[in-house]
């Protein structure tokens, strides 16, 4: 969690430079569910993602300087530059891509799952979607054959309250619980505040331990936060459409914060601290460095592969 808020916080300390040129969506303040999440996967496991999925890249194992060069529109990056900020994917650690279409990774995701069953590989398929994608059509279509079908799929929705700037309760009926809906399809469920990292890891171990023992699929729903705006890197808090009461109680959640405060009294911990946020500046220090270094691509590699 801490490696995530630090790499987002340093981009979007770079971003004004107007050397990345692509949008980025931040996850500062959602941390914990990708962490939880990439503790119980293996490399083998399979993980989509959204446009706001720099946290689930870093977390599956994602290079940081093929994330950071992706930024940049450097041929260091995981997708040759050609992708940006919503485009990452590192296939050697079974991050299989994200999009900047809503909900357009959820049949992807769901495709591993029917490819790993296929294979009996033992492989899940880990599919994260937003609140915004219950709205897709192709939400429903992929949960219902992921049922029918008993796929080894790992659906993980991060609710952070809003489609870019329209709350939930405008988008939804009241009183609708997301992972309740899904459980009335078929699907086991659960849900948890999202802010509590042990909490979260529980619920996930025992939904991958139901998935691998049964190969059925399994839906979790997690409360979750975006501290900055839906795209760039600032806080939008001027815009209103989002209460400064509302703002400051989930920052008063913040996960790290939490989870430091019941480490706080051991005694390695600050010493531990210390020298962790040392190493992962430096790490992104270098990372950003290669990044300002590594050649653009020509027009040829801009276009190959694209319209064989």
């Amino acid at each position: 969690m801490f490696r995530i808020r630090r790499i987002e916080e340093r981009i979007a300390l770079r971003y004004p430079e107007n050397k990345m040129r692509c949008p980025i969506h931040l996850s500062i303040g959602q941390e914990a569910v990708p962490s939880a999440i990439a503790a119980n996967l293996s490399i083998e496991d399979f993980a989509v993602s959204t446009h706001r999925g720099h946290a689930h890249y870093l977390a599956k194992g994602g290079n940081l300087h093929s994330f950071i060069g992706e930024l940049y529109g450097k041929l260091n990056g995981c997708c040759l530059g050609k992708g940006g900020s919503m485009h990452l994917i590192d296939a050697s650690v079974g991050f299989m891509g994200t999009t900047a279409i809503v909900g357009n990774s959820i049949p992807i995701g769901v495709g591993l799952a029917l490819a790993s069953q296929l294979k009996n590989s033992g492989q899940i398929s880990c599919i994260y979607l937003g609140d915004g994608a219950v709205e897709e059509g192709v939400f429903y279509e992929s949960i219902n054959f992921s049922i029918v079908r008993k796929l080894p799929s790992l659906f993980i929705c991060e609710n952070n309250l809003y489609s870019v700037y329209s709350p939930l309760a405008i988008r939804q009926p009241s009183g609708r619980q997301i992972f309740e809906m899904v459980a009335a399809m078929g699907m086991k469920t659960a849900n948890c505040d999202g802010n509590d990292v042990l909490a979260c890891n529980k619920l996930v171990k025992n939904a991958v331990e139901h998935i691998r023992a049964t190969g059925q699929p399994f839906f979790l729903e997690f409360s979750t936060y975006r501290w900055r705006e839906h795209c760039g890197p600032d806080f939008d808090n001027d815009l209103d459409y989002r209460s400064k009461e509302e703002f400051d109680f989930w920052q008063s959640r913040d996960p790290i914060k939490l989870i430091e405060s019941s480490l706080f009294l051991n005694p390695q911990f600050q010493e531990t601290k210390a020298a962790y946020e040392i190493l992962i500046a430096n790490e992104i220090d270098i990372a950003f460095s290669a990044a300002e270094l590594a050649p653009f691509g020509n027009s040829e590699i801009a276009t190959k592969g694209v319209y064989a």
